[in-house]
């Protein structure tokens, strides 16, 4: 081997050298990707004088991260699938065009998986060597600020996902202080309420709040949407309800109260499906509202099952609310409320039929009289057996309420 081209060897091995300690470093300092494509791009052309090179990743999609020296724009173009399924160095030919102005394409894999293509020509050494030499340093050092970029993108997802696992924590704990610590269930007054929520955190919300010793209101909600907004959402909800309960006697005004704030807080982007019944035990009364929300059912021993659909609209979606009718039923001394979300009725089967208000009249046509609780795993079998292997796709979320006098 001649002196000079012992020298050339010798001169090439310190540029890419020099090369790799420049990628180093700047995957060290923790730059991002966009800066590590751009001093990927300048050490090459400094170091080994490549005539022009194409740097194409798979990023969901194969695109081009590295160009210059080309008449072909390669950023605006989409590879060709000939080239996805190399494992080994490929020389261009002119069938290749646009890309037939490089001489070859040198795949970047790590543990047979293609990473990425980089496109070059310009080499300086002859073909024979290109093979072992030139192009064995261009895959190496594609590689590592490839997989250092694949690196940072897995740390960053890892950062997201536990930011979200936060996120859902703190949603999770708003929402179950939402619902009340407990429930009455004693001889004159049963309530009973039960939440399988669909995700961490839904979007339901169900109450009881004693008026007087005579009086209680029972409600149920569905807010449109998951996380934490919507949980923020229902908070506020939750304590712009209970205050007025206090402070306006009139449920209608108490709805259209809420309504505005709904608005206000949500600007029209989330709504809320709302019922609210107040019962007296002394007048045997029942007043309620339902603003958009699936009528729960009334049952009464020897009577009709009756469905309260009286009320207005969804909250939050216009103002004022455009009608408002408040439903009224008296000689109400006895009775079982039954109030729920649209997670149950919604809830398909794998011939993608919904379990619907039929079968959930039919289960209480015969069984209206049965304790509350087991009424609740009752329609809850019922509905784990109607959908067979598929999943819920809403929150489901049941309140009952039984009164004897």
């Amino acid at each position: 081997m001649g002196e000079d081209t012992l020298k050339k060897k010798l001169e090439l091995r310190e540029l890419e050298l020099n090369s790799l300690l420049e990628i180093t470093q700047a995957i060290n300092s923790n730059l991002p990707e966009e800066s590590l494509f751009k001093i990927y791009e300048f050490t090459l052309r400094a170091n080994l004088q490549i005539k022009s090179l194409a740097l194409y990743v798979f990023d969901r999609n194969w695109e081009c991260k590295v160009n210059y020296g080309t008449e072909v724009n390669c950023f605006k173009e989409k590879l060709r699938d000939t080239f996805l399924n190399l494992t080994e160095l490929y020389w261009t030919n002119p069938g290749d065009k646009p890309f037939s102005e490089f001489e070859c394409v040198i795949p970047v894999l790590h543990k047979s998986q293609l990473l990425a293509l980089v496109f070059v020509s310009g080499l300086q050494q002859d073909a024979a060597e290109k093979g072992n030499s030139t192009t064995k340093f261009l895959q190496a050092i594609s590689n590592i600020i490839i997989v250092a970029i694949e690196n940072k993108k897995l740390a960053r997802k890892q950062l997201e996902q536990e930011a979200m696992r936060k996120e859902l924590e703190i949603a999770s704990d708003v929402q179950q202080y939402l619902f009340p610590d407990s429930l009455p269930y004693g001889i004159r007054l049963k309530i009973e309420a039960s939440y399988l929520p669909h995700d961490r955190v839904g979007g339901d919300y169900y109450d009881y709040i004693p008026i007087n010793k005579e009086q209680f209101l029972i409600c149920i909600a569905d807010v449109s949407g998951k996380g934490i907004p919507a949980a923020i959402m229902m908070s506020n909800f939750q304590a712009s309800l209970r205050t007025l309960v206090r402070q306006i006697p009139n449920l209608s005004e108490i709805v259209k109260e809420l309504n505005y704030q709904v608005l206000e807080n949500a600007k029209g982007e989330k709504f809320i499906t709302f019922f609210a019944a107040i019962y007296d035990h002394t007048l045997k009364t029942m007043v309620y509202v339902n603003a958009g929300h699936n009528p729960p059912l009334l049952i009464q021993k020897d009577r009709p099952i009756k469905l309260l659909e009286e009320g207005s609209t969804v909250l939050g979606a216009l103002h004022p609310l455009p009608f408002m009718e408040e439903g009224f039923i008296t000689d109400l001394d006895e009775f079982m409320l039954f109030c729920y979300t649209d997670g149950v009725t919604e809830t398909l089967n794998e011939a993608e039929e919904e379990f619907g208000m039929d079968r959930l009249m039919a289960y209480f046509e015969n069984n209206g009289h049965k304790d509350l609780q087991e009424i609740h795993q009752d329609v809850i079998i019922l509905l784990d057996e109607f959908k067979g292997r598929n999943s819920y796709r809403d929150d489901i979320t049941i309140l009952s309420c039984r009164v004897n006098q």
